[in-house]
């Protein structure tokens, strides 16, 4: 059984097919600007294009009862979506921040039950770990979540062809969990993201909510637009 683990790789894998290069579908949208130019009495008209920049902050290992509402609330004062990553065991006790998440327009997908690297688990159990927190997200939202990031990152063709949901790795890891350090996190993103990029981030530590934040306001003056990885991922 071959086994994927591409850390800093961003994949997504469809039912019975992968597919890396589906962040594309979003290039190449542009706004067209029509300019009137007045010569000799005629009408002249010049389109300037504008290519629009997309990325998806996504954050995994959550909810936290104190700073997922700290971020939370800092993403509707912005009106920025991004892509939830959730723990099963971590669910229990945080509903209402779940509800909260899927109010504000979020996107909620699966990481797992108890965070278990799934290609060394028997693949019953490792279904197993996938489907529980499903229906502990589908309990709360009324949706079974389609997108699941493995923990690790660690994937396999045999989990493929028996999980009928997409799977959504990262391009962009700023080891937020490693440096704990907002500085540091903030001057990787912005150095290293691109259109198309796909931000892994932690929404169990402080110092990756404040970085996020300050990412958004970095990013978003420099011309970039905010989605969630459904919007990045749209065939």
């Amino acid at each position: 059984m071959a086994a994927w683990g591409l850390a800093g790789v961003f994949l997504a894998a469809d039912f019975f097919a992968c597919n890396y290069p589906a962040a594309e579908s979003r290039f190449g949208w542009k706004d067209l600007k029509d300019a009137a130019v007045t010569a000799g009495g005629n009408a002249i008209y010049e389109e300037e294009e504008k290519e629009e920049k997309y990325i998806a902050l996504t954050f995994d290992d959550g909810p936290h009862k104190v700073y997922t509402p700290k971020l939370l609330e800092g993403l509707k004062e912005r009106g920025v979506h991004v892509t939830f990553f959730l723990i099963g065991q971590n669910i229990d006790g945080n509903e209402d921040i779940i509800r909260e998440m899927k109010e504000d327009g979020h996107l909620i997908g699966n990481h797992s039950q108890n965070h278990m690297q799934l290609t060394k688990e028997r693949t019953k159990e490792a279904c197993d770990q996938i489907n529980r927190t499903n229906e502990k997200i589908e309990s709360i939202t009324g949706e079974t979540p389609a997108y699941v990031r493995p923990p690790f990152g660690s994937w396999s063709e045999e989990l493929e062809g028996m999980v009928s949901m997409r799977v959504v790795l990262w391009s962009v890891d700023p080891l937020d969990w490693k440096t704990q350090n907002k500085n540091r996190i903030v001057r990787h993103i912005v150095n290293h993201v691109e259109d198309g990029s796909i931000i892994l981030l932690h929404d169990v530590y402080d110092t990756s909510v404040e970085a996020a934040l300050e990412v958004i306001d970095t990013l978003s003056a420099e011309g970039y637009n905010f989605v969630t990885v459904d919007e990045l991922l749209i065939d």
